[in-house]
């Protein structure tokens, strides 16, 4: 099976988590050189400075979510891939069992057997990919 979507899951909320956490620091650093009590031409230089370089956390923060968003919307499409892939396993397991079925039916009761038609006989030479295998996504089979 392809992707462990939990984990990643996981990964987007402590992005989301870091952004904030990025978000708030640079507002309490701006916060901590606004409460300084030094006054002067250095001091409102320093808290410029501060300023300047809370706006580059606030953009770190905002890279975090574009990442958490990027992330969220890859496993969401795994998970659509992963859906599609166990929907087609089953279909296909199902036609196979119901051409062994036929086959199974189709042998008489001397011995003898009817050839199977050649949608059957394709359903019973199918060599099944692994499950959750993304060749899911591309088999050909008659009724899938």
């Amino acid at each position: 099976m392809y992707g462990d979507t939990a984990a990643g899951r996981k990964r987007v909320a402590q992005l989301r988590e870091q952004g904030g956490d990025i978000r708030a620091l640079a507002a309490r650093l701006v916060a901590q050189a606004e409460a300084v009590p030094w006054r002067g031409k250095a001091a409102d230089a320093m808290r410029e400075r501060v300023k300047e370089r809370a706006s580059h956390l606030r953009a770190a923060a905002a890279h975090h979510e574009t990442a958490a968003d990027s992330l969220a919307q890859h496993l969401a499409e795994v998970d659509t891939l992963k859906e599609a892939i166990d929907q087609r396993a089953h279909k296909a397991t199902g036609l196979v069992e119901d051409a062994r079925t036929r086959a199974s039916h189709s042998a008489g009761s001397d011995g003898a057997s009817d050839e199977p038609d050649a949608t059957d006989a394709a359903l019973l030479a199918f060599d099944p990919p692994p499950a959750g295998h993304k060749d899911w996504l591309t088999i050909t089979l008659p009724g899938l």
